[in-house]
């Protein structure tokens, strides 16, 4: 009888084991030891404007263009300035001053739904150049060592590819202190990885005027 019992034990272990094998494949669940490659996740950051064009027709003011953080990287953005025209151009503090103001605002919806930010913050100036200092220098209201690294790069960049730069995509930057100006570059490098420190190179010293010789 034990035997019995046993034996009808095991058949109706192995019916309940088949069973649920079957109702498993009828839900569409299938086991597997194979990992499976569902490819990259999708890009949630366009960097891009879908009514740039439409937006840049009908805004008032001087076109300027500006670098936002868009993915981990720098892209230029255009906008409009407030600041007239005829009065920025042939100033390159006025027009490093409208730029610093476009860096310091937060984007608008279509900037930050096509994923830009920026990381420049208030409070934060631009001035001219202290006496001593080589023509086109401008100086900020804090050291620019200090700032975050990523919004140095902003600066950087808005500033050296603008009129207020150098013309060869660099830009004389100093702080309020008596430290002497920097030449900083914006590079390719620069806008992929802003949080590197920007690249800078060697500023030559003013010019002093040569004492006259008496007679």
């Amino acid at each position: 009888m034990r035997r019995r019992t046993f034996g009808r034990t095991t058949g109706a272990g192995a019916l309940l084991a088949a069973t649920l094998t079957v109702l498993v494949t009828g839900c569409g669940i299938r086991t597997t030891s194979v990992p499976v490659d569902a490819g990259a996740a999708p890009s949630r950051v366009p960097c891009s404007q879908a009514d740039e064009s439409a937006s840049a027709t009908t805004a008032q003011g001087m076109p300027v263009r500006v670098y936002l953080v868009c993915g981990s990287q720098l892209d230029a953005v255009d906008r409009r300035s407030p600041l007239p025209e005829e009065k920025a151009g042939g100033d390159p503090v006025r027009t490093a001053a409208g730029l610093l103001a476009q860096l310091l605002d937060e984007p608008s919806d279509s900037e930050r739904l096509a994923g830009f930010t920026t990381a420049v913050r208030s409070p934060l100036l631009v001035t001219g150049g202290h006496a001593g200092d080589p023509a086109g220098t401008l100086r900020l209201s804090r050291q620019p060592e200090d700032l975050a690294p990523t919004a140095l790069s902003q600066i950087v960049c808005t500033f050296a590819e603008s009129s207020a730069g150098a013309g060869d995509h660099t830009v004389l930057l100093g702080g309020p202190g008596s430290y002497p100006p920097k030449r900083y570059r914006c590079t390719t490098e620069l806008r992929e990885r802003p949080e590197s420190a920007p690249p800078t190179a060697a500023v030559r010293a003013p010019a002093t005027a040569s004492a006259t010789p008496t007679a």
